[in-house]
Formats: C-alpha cells, structure tokens, sequence
C-alpha cells in the first residue's frame, strides 16, 4: 500500500481511548449494525474500534483532443487519472491500517470507500476509507505474512458465514481504470431518434473500462505472496464527471471504474457450516 504518515493528534488522543488509559477501560466505537456485532462475537471477534483513513490528491492533466465534431476523438483510458484514483485509495489504506495496528487489532471488516466532492477542489481527488477493527476473543493469529493485519469488505454476517465455511480473509484487493467517452455527436443522435438500438461507441468503451479494472484487480491477486484461493465480495463501482468547454457544453465524460473484493485462503473451522437443507411449505 502507499506510505504512511504520522497520525494526527487527535486521532492518536481517539485511539488511545479506545485502548483504554489512566485507568480508564478500553471501550470501542463501530458502524457494525447490531445483527453485525452479534455474528462477530459469534465467530469469536470483539470489535476495537471504528477505523479510518484518507488522502486528498491532486490529478496531473493528461492532453486529450476532442477534434472537430469528434473526427479525431479516440475513447480512451486516462493514465494519469488511473494512476491518482489507485495512489489516492492506497495511501487512504495504508493510514486505516495504521490505526488498526495502533489498536492491536487483527483486522478490519465492513471496509467502505466515499468519494467527496468539494467545488474549490476540481482537480483534486478526495477518498476517505472507513472499516471496524476486530481482535479475536480467543488469541487466535489472524494475521498474514509479515504480521499484516486482514482487511475486507464483508460485512458482520459475511464475515461469520466465510469462517464457518472453511475459509478466512487476507486483504483487500483492488484495480480500477479511469476512461474518457466523448458526447455523442449531433449526427449519431439523428441517426438514434425515435429508434431501439444499442449505441456501440458507449458499450464498447465502458466494456473495456470495466475489463481493465478487474483484469488489474485480478493482477494484483497474483502479486500476492500467500497465494489466495480467490477473491469474494467483489462490488465494481462507478463514477462519472460531465466536462465542459469554455461555453458550459459538454465535451466529454470521464468515469472511473473501481472494483475491490476480498482475498480469501484456506482456515480449519472447528464448526463448519451445516449442510443446507430444502424446506416444503405447507399449502
């Protein structure tokens, strides 16, 4: 992930709280509902605390040509962007998990991505990342290589039903890809008038975006040292920003495509999940 930084003293002043000082005992924040927190307990895990991380990042430009009418026009990804959105989302990661460790936590579930928008920022790329550290009651190691906390986006019932059923999660992966689509030109919008028909600049173009993001996503599972089984929790999200010439019309949209799921590895369960069984309602 990106590269931490030190943790603001308030922060640190939240965090010892929750720890416990002075002969205060330890209490814990979390955004867990409360079916949540109960199959949390139930899979042997205290929540420690609400844990967050951010990163406000400025965008390079990337030399786009509309053209005249969108004759030289290519849809296309915008590297620079691509690069931001993934550096921005990793150095919020890395400060997460920073308060998580600062916890003595052994990982962070429910984790939740927000994309804050500010009108004196344009070129500025927000990400704020929330998630709940939990600790397991019984002592058990949790961790992965190089004592690397966990970190997933399953929620509390998730959570207990990928334990009982023989796996546990190792951490967050993610892949994205930034692509700019041009506005439909006055001829094409003709020729679609009053008509049921796909539009193949905007299929072919989102397919290809999409197909970046979790081909990357996918790469990064490779990268892994502890060779995952797989990934669970997949959710792909989008965003799309409209961009304006001088007069307000629109020229082009970007949309940033992000997708992130759970890596996932083998773990003895002493209670498996029990068969499923059919059940015939009673007319």
């Amino acid at each position: 992930m990106g590269n931490a930084f030190d943790l603001p003293e308030a922060a640190q002043k939240r965090l010892k709280q929750m720890r416990g000082s002075d002969g205060k005992p330890a209490m814990f924040t979390s955004d867990l509902s409360v079916n949540e927190f109960l199959m949390v307990k139930q899979a042997g895990f205290a929540p420690v605390g609400l844990v967050m991380g951010s990163s406000i990042y400025h965008v390079g430009y990337q030399f786009l040509v509309p053209g005249l009418f969108g004759l030289f026009w290519k849809d296309q990804e915008i590297g620079v962007a691509t690069q931001a959105s993934y550096n921005a989302r990793s150095l919020a990661m890395s400060r997460m998990i920073e308060e998580a460790n600062a916890l003595e936590a052994d990982g962070i579930i429910g984790v939740r991505f927000q994309l804050p928008s500010y009108d004196w920022g344009k070129e500025l790329l927000h990400v704020v990342i929330l998630g709940t550290a939990v600790k397991n009651i019984n002592g058990e190691n949790f961790r992965g290589p190089k004592n690397q906390i966990f970190t997933s986006n399953l929620n509390g019932q998730d959570f207990w039903t990928l334990l009982k059923s023989g796996h546990r999660p190792l951490s967050l992966i993610m892949g994205n890809c930034v692509y700019a689509l041009r506005q439909q030109g006055i001829l094409q919008s003709f020729k679609q008038l009053g008509k049921n028909i796909e539009v193949p600049n905007y299929t072919q173009a989102i397919y290809a975006a999409r197909e970046s993001a979790q081909e990357r996503m996918m790469a990064e599972l490779g990268k892994s040292e502890t060779k995952p089984d797989g990934v669970t929790g997949v959710n792909l999200e989008e965003k799309v920003n409209p961009h304006t010439d001088n007069r307000g019309n629109i020229e082009y949209y970007t949309i940033d495509f992000f997708s992130v799921g759970t890596s996932v590895i083998p773990y003895e369960t002493k209670e498996p999940l029990s068969a499923p069984a059919f059940i015939q309602l009673m007319k």
